[in-house]
């Protein structure tokens, strides 16, 4: 089957945002191996999100079901030409959408929502011929996408992050999406451990390794000469990074000069707690970023809960060793004491002790941003993650469905 089947659709709840540059980076690397995707969102992303032009020309091109829904008009049409095109179908759809929601008054008038949703969506996808539907990140818009399927009949798969799911995956019934997925791309190993926790296991062959990934050109592997004092944090402004273990740590360190990139609810108290030597930017463009890592001589992510942070890859990219905590799926990505250094998350100390060694020590900088780099090659480039996915796709789509986890030239788990 040729690999530029289609048209594909990829949903989010908010798309493009500055959050999620990795969905944006899959979706110009599918396009550069042949596949027409079609980029749908069910919200519109804030203006703040549109930090470079990457995201605003995505922005101009995406579809919002919200939007189009608000249009009771276009809600009736969509919906009377599903019921007279498959009624069977319909009402299929429907009873998923009753039975796949939280307990609850609110549950049901969500699931209510996605229903009158899914024939927007699903009629935009008509219109568009798509033969396919990807979803990423499998809370509320996975949800939409498995209803869209059902009233449909196109297939639907999703790119499983975590962590927050997993702390609720009942609520969300991760395991219905499961079983209803043609298949789903996890994006750790441990990420697909949970997913085998709550799933049966004769839907464990459809569960695949993808990793999220980096376009290498972008990042300078330039070597670490600086000082050791410039410290660099790239994430959401919210408790789940970790950012007040970062700033209680780093008042102890007054050589230390920490740009945080970001924006988020918790801005203002963090902001009112920082030291001197902290400077807050606010989001920045992939391009910016990039640069920032270039200046920078270690990026710090202390977060409490993660799947595999993609920062932490932009950093390894550019040859810079990372800080980070030992959770989850990050372990896969930073091998302590050599691309980097682990610590326990929510431990003053133990973050403080890991950012004086790596101020104090050049050497060692400069043998974890070789090691680090050349992880990111090998296991974690956008192209070959791309091209994997892409592989999934094609043998889904031609019911010969791929039986490995990662690649056949990686060793099978």
């Amino acid at each position: 089957m040729d690999k530029r089947f289609g048209p594909i659709a990829y949903l989010t709840g908010e798309y493009p945002r500055a959050t999620d540059t990795y969905i944006q980076r899959e979706v110009a690397q599918l396009r550069v191996l042949g596949h027409d995707v079609i980029t749908c969102s069910v919200r519109r992303t804030d203006a703040a999100h549109l930090v470079g032009s990457e995201q605003r020309e995505e922005a101009a091109r995406t579809f919002y079901v919200v939007a189009a829904a608000m249009h009771p008009l276009t809600v009736l049409r969509c919906h009377a030409q599903a019921v007279s095109r498959a009624p069977r179908r319909y009402f299929k759809a429907l009873r998923l959408a009753l039975r796949s929601g939280r307990p609850g008054l609110k549950g049901l008038l969500y699931q209510l929502f996605y229903f009158v949703e899914a024939a927007v969506l699903a009629d935009h996808l008509r219109r568009n011929h798509v033969q396919h539907l990807h979803n990423h990140i499998a809370k509320s818009s996975c949800t939409l996408a498995m209803i869209t399927s059902e009233m449909s009949g196109i297939p639907f798969s999703f790119t499983l992050h975590g962590p927050d799911i997993f702390f609720a995956p009942e609520d969300w019934r991760l395991d219905l999406k499961i079983a209803k997925a043609q298949f789903v791309a996890c994006i750790s190993h441990f990420c697909r451990s949970q997913a085998m926790a709550f799933s049966t296991d004769d839907q464990w062959r459809k569960l695949h390794i993808v990793h999220c990934g980096v376009t290498l050109a972008r990042y300078a592997q330039t070597e670490n000469t600086g000082d050791g004092t410039r410290l660099l944090f790239v994430g959401r402004l919210a408790a789940v990074k970790g950012l007040p273990i970062l700033l209680e740590a780093i008042k102890d360190l007054p050589d230390a000069k920490l740009t945080v990139v970001g924006d988020g609810p918790d801005r203002a108290a963090l902001k009112a707690t920082a030291p001197d030597h902290v400077t807050f930017v606010g989001y920045k463009s992939q391009g910016e970023v990039a640069e920032l890592l270039a200046q920078s001589d270690a990026l710090v992510l202390p977060s409490f809960a993660e799947g595999v942070p993609v920062v932490l890859m932009e950093a390894m990219a550019a040859s810079r060793p990372v800080v980070t905590t030992r959770i989850a799926g990050v372990p896969e990505l930073v091998e302590d004491g050599e691309s980097g250094i682990l610590v326990a998350p929510g431990d003053v100390a133990d973050l403080r002790d890991a950012l004086q060694k790596i101020m104090s020590d050049p050497d060692l900088r400069q043998s974890m941003g070789r090691a680090g780099c050349a992880k990111v090659t090998a296991e974690f480039n956008i192209a070959t993650e791309a091209a994997w996915l892409s592989d999934i796709l094609t043998s889904y789509g031609a019911n010969t469905p791929v039986n490995t986890l990662r690649p056949q030239s990686e060793d099978d788990a």
